[in-house]
């Protein structure tokens, strides 16, 4: 990624509204309360480290990623990070109650997706929870993924595949931002036929801030008892047997 990029997730992550209503489906199918546990969390992928903050007020939290650029942002941030390869992460097997990977498989440097899975659950300890985030469905594909060096975007049966071929028990699989769909996907075609190059991670104007953030944390209640039938973004959550 870009450092133009991380300079815009920096500043985004706390209040943008998707990133806050995507931490909210997170937390929501995590089940997590707010407040301090024992539970051991590691942010794969974590980019400016805005999420392992978070992780960091419910648990022993830390951050990898193999950007500098990265690295010097979690710092900023006052977050325990480590610099190191989804391929090969620098922790024991076993190590963790629960791992998170926001955003990370589609990229075009993760060659693997297969192998990556498998890596993330080998540091997992059994009976430990894997949530991992993707952009979802190849008719979505626009500017913003050019801008972010996708690789791909999944189908909810394509991640629970992945899931399942680690040995891990798929607990959760849904869409997210399912309610905003129908705008994003004008939005995607739009973008093809203007011409349009470059992220969409900005802010809009208040009013709009608002009520997707709404919308989101709408979802984010919904998501705890069914899952999404479509959607622009795929969560799924699994198990590690043991």
């Amino acid at each position: 990624m870009n450092v133009a990029e991380y300079e815009r997730m920096f500043r985004a992550e706390e209040t943008q509204w998707w990133y806050a209503g995507m931490r909210a489906i997170s937390f929501a199918l995590l089940g997590v309360p707010p407040g301090p546990t024992p539970l051991r969390f590691l942010d794969a992928g974590c980019g400016t480290g805005n999420n392992v903050r978070h992780f960091g007020d419910r648990g022993r939290a830390v951050g990898v990623d193999l950007s500098e650029e990265a690295i010097r942002f979690c710092r900023e941030r006052g977050v325990t990070v480590v610099r190191g390869a989804l391929m090969a992460l620098p922790f024991r097997d076993g190590a963790f109650d629960c791992v998170t990977s926001f955003d990370v498989l589609y990229h075009r440097w993760v060659t693997d997706d297969r192998a990556a899975v498998r890596e993330l659950t080998r540091v997992l300890k059994p009976g430990g929870l894997l949530l991992v985030r993707v952009p979802a469905l190849m008719m979505l594909w626009g500017a913003h993924d050019e801008a972010v060096h996708s690789r791909h975007r999944y189908t909810r049966g394509e991640v629970e595949r992945l899931l399942a071929g680690a040995g891990l028990d798929v607990l959760r699989a849904t869409y997210a931002n399912f309610f905003l769909f129908p705008l994003l996907a004008a939005r995607r075609l739009l973008d093809r036929v203007t011409g349009r190059h470059g992220s969409d991670v900005q802010f809009l104007p208040a009013p709009l801030e608002w009520a997707f953030r709404a919308l989101l944390e709408r979802e984010a209640r919904l998501v705890r008892h069914v899952s999404l039938p479509v959607g622009a973004t795929v969560f799924a959550l699994a198990r590690k047997p043991g």
